[in-house]
């Protein structure tokens, strides 16, 4: 990584890169600072944490090792009766490896004492704060004469408020933001790599040495799929816009063997573990379980999660999920459009459901409603302005094969969670693309529209669309504070921060 940075940082021929990275890592370790003694308070980080320190442990990918019943047994009734129990823990595949084994090496090095979650915080911190110098080299590689509105773009990472908190939850996204960005950098260094004129190709070697970078975002995205294992849409579209856009044939063979044999070892060892054929994690059927219950609305909800969570068994938890989801739809088969429109909504509202729950559970105390309105306007129109000026960018975009890559990507990561569930925490991964988007677009002014609307036909066709986009996007977070009004009222009220809503 230390040679990676540095070649895409030399095509810049500043020192921004550098200089931007500092500034984002300085606002990233205030907070991992103020709330050096903050704990964790989601089931997710209890279960991160877990696998981490069986990792660290030398006992495998377990969690619930019998030193962490106490904690969780008030909370989540396990049927241990069910398995042959191990006191080390149980042998899971539920959660992606990379994350977890991430958290591992931090704790190996540094210790698992009750320091470890700062220790992870700062590193988390270090490693965030590549995402604003890596959104600007993607940004220059897309427009490559667009030095100031790629400046912008990374400034807008540097600064986007939830951004700068992220590194205080112990969540996969730490890792997932930094290698999507990374991934979609070195498939447009390998699409620039065929333009270069090369000897032919004398033997196998040659041609995988000439095929180098298509090499290395094998390796990249493959380890994205083991972050979160929704990064396999984006993947074979990737694999896709090789084959077809840039007519690599050869390139897309390889960079598809390699996701394979990245994510290969992993698959195998799950349907080891099982005896079935499993993928890179088991938690398919548990999510469309909670995205298509009847008492759900496609997003996560505290009563349902609990259901299957008391199995042991990954494989039949999964088996369950899917078994029952195949009920709920067959029951009520005219509320899967229903449930694509909630998850929508869920997935572009507003970035309010982490304040929500840790103010109501009481982390900070009391504050007084003009700090809190503060705050929750500081976290929420971030991604209101983003969104709709990324909208625009993209409908006067030209569409060349980098913009191609980056609505590939847009539509094979967002796709997915709206097909099975979404929160809007998984937003976030897109802000880094919107933002590009938005900066050229500003960069531009009224004038790009002018332009893109006097252009053609398909150009007044795609304005019209991202208007249409932005009048649902700003009806959609109308309705999401007129649905809630009743909690934001009760959050703003004099025990809001008792108010002790669930996640």
């Amino acid at each position: 990584m230390t040679r990676f940075v540095p070649t895409f940082m030399r095509k810049a021929n500043n020192n921004f890169p550098v200089f931007i990275y500092l500034v984002a890592l300085f606002f990233r370790l205030i907070p991992v600072i103020v709330m050096r003694d903050m704990g964790i308070g989601l089931d997710d980080m209890f279960q991160y944490d877990m696998l981490a320190r069986s990792i660290a442990s030398g006992d495998g990918y377990r969690w619930y090792a019998e030193k962490d019943l106490p904690t969780v047994l008030p909370y989540l009734q396990l049927d241990l009766s069910s398995i042959d129990y191990d006191p080390r823990g149980v042998l899971t595949s539920f959660r992606p490896p990379l994350y977890p084994a991430f958290l591992a090496l931090i704790y190996f090095i540094f210790g698992m004492g009750v320091k470890r979650f700062l220790i992870a915080r700062v590193v988390q911190a270090f490693l965030a704060a590549t995402m604003a110098p890596f959104t600007y080299v993607l940004a220059l590689r897309i427009y490559p004469k667009r030095e100031r509105a790629s400046r912008v773009s990374a400034w807008i990472i540097t600064l986007y408020p939830m951004l700068v908190i992220y590194p205080l939850s112990l969540a996969t996204e730490n890792l997932f933001f930094v290698l999507v960005l990374c991934s979609l950098i070195v498939l447009l260094k390998a699409k620039d790599s065929l333009q270069v004129d090369v000897p032919e190709v004398k033997n196998s070697l040659h041609f995988l040495v000439r095929s180098r970078w298509f090499l290395f975002a094998g390796v990249l995205i493959g380890l994205t799929c083991l972050t979160r294992s929704v990064a396999q849409f984006f993947a074979l579209l990737a694999v896709f816009w090789l084959w077809i856009l840039l007519k690599a044939h050869k390139q897309a063979i390889l960079t598809l063997v390699i996701i394979v044999l990245v994510i290969a070892p992993w698959m195998i060892r799950n349907s080891l573990l099982y005896g079935r054929i499993t993928g890179i994690e088991s938690a398919l059927g548990y999510d469309l379980y909670l995205g298509y219950h009847p008492l759900g609305n496609g997003t996560f909800q505290y009563p349902q999660s609990l259901d299957l969570m008391t199995m042991m068994n990954d494989a039949d938890r999964d088996q369950v999920g899917i078994q029952k989801t195949l009920e709920f739809i067959k029951a009520d088969p005219g509320r899967i459009f229903y449930l694509l429109l909630r998850r929508a909504g869920y997935f572009f509202g507003l970035e309010r459901r982490v304040l929500t729950f840790f103010y109501s559970n009481n982390y900070f105390g009391y504050l007084s409603p003009p700090v809190l309105g503060s705050i929750f306007v500081l976290l929420c129109l971030p991604f209101v302005i983003i969104s709709t000026s990324g909208v625009t960018g993209l409908a006067i975009i030209r569409w060349r094969p980098e913009a191609c890559l980056l609505a590939l990507f847009l539509i094979g990561y967002i796709l997915p969670h709206l097909l099975i569930i979404a929160e809007d925490r998984f937003h976030l991964t897109t802000v880094p693309l919107l933002s590009i988007l938005a900066a050229q677009f500003w960069s531009g002014g009224l004038a790009s529209i002018r332009q893109r609307w006097d252009g053609s036909r398909n150009g007044k066709t795609a304005l019209i669309l991202a208007s249409i986009a932005i009048i649902l996007l700003f009806t959609n977070w109308g309705l999401e504070l007129w649905r809630d009004s009743d909690k934001i009222a009760l959050l703003f009220s004099l025990n809001g921060n008792e108010a002790y809503f669930s996640y």
